[in-house]
């Protein structure tokens, strides 16, 4: 049964895993068979939906960037053309087979712990890194957008594909962490309201209260998440998340 103990449960892993490279889909997903919660459509609107509680987060936080900064908000809004267009297309394909897979989720997460660690491994920091988000060019911010494309995919991490991608074409750790935040804002409030226009209409009253249970628990959670990667990402690389992803696929593959 999906109760409000589910749905807490839920809110502080969405939370908690959304602004870490370590996918909060995949999670999600993975904790909703923990929990023995069927993936109905229900289900899958509700792990859509309260991703945007945690974005929200970054609303609180980083409001005068978003809303006064107007240079900021014109590559956020470059980048998001690409995740736009290609969620779009996918949408019907994403929730009738992507987030029904457990076996996606455990590969892309194996798959993705391995290039997470490799990548680390080779990477340098440019030194001509853009070191704040004045300095992010359009065409940095356009290929951003286009690699978190690759998160629909669940497992995959929607900020590890803009981390690695803002990595790969010369932005500074700490700026694409920023700005991977600011680009989470659109693009869950986009999925977030698409899945609400075309299944709103079938959700109960107890559904809705369920939502918002998952909704405000994320929010809280992810206000903490978000203070810890910034302060983590000052003084770390990404390989213990890599390192993490492997496990927990394997612990799933082999005995779950």
């Amino acid at each position: 049964m999906f109760d409000f103990f589910n749905a807490a449960i839920l809110g502080v892993v969405e939370g908690f895993t959304e602004f870490l490279p370590i996918s909060s889909t995949g999670h999600l997903i993975l904790a909703s068979r923990l929990l023995g919660i069927a993936p109905d459509d229900f289900v899958k609107s509700f792990q859509i939906t309260i991703q945007l509680g945690a974005i929200l987060a970054v609303v609180a936080l980083y409001w005068k960037r978003l809303f006064t900064d107007f240079a900021v908000m014109k590559k956020i809004a470059f980048a998001f053309i690409p995740t736009g267009i290609i969620g779009f297309a996918l949408y019907k394909t994403v929730k009738s087979v992507f987030l029904e897979s457990e076996t996606i989720v455990l590969w892309s997460l194996l798959i993705g712990g391995i290039i997470l660690i490799a990548f680390e491994w080779w990477h340098r920091e440019r030194e001509d890194a853009a070191q704040d988000l004045d300095a992010l060019t359009y065409q940095q911010s356009f290929f951003i957008g286009l690699a978190q494309s690759v998160s629909i995919i669940p497992g995959v991490s929607r900020a590890a594909a803009t981390i690695m991608g803002g990595l790969l074409v010369g932005v500074s750790r700490r700026t694409i962490v920023e700005f991977s935040f600011l680009l989470a804002v659109p693009t869950m409030v986009a999925a977030t309201g698409y899945d609400l226009i075309k299944n709103a209409g079938t959700f109960s009253s107890a559904d809705f209260g369920v939502l918002v249970v998952g909704f405000m628990v994320s929010f809280a959670v992810a206000m903490v998440a978000i203070r810890f990667f910034i302060s983590y990402v000052q003084r770390h690389t990404f390989t213990a998340f890599g390192i993490y992803r492997i496990i927990l696929a394997l612990i799933f593959f082999l005995f779950i």
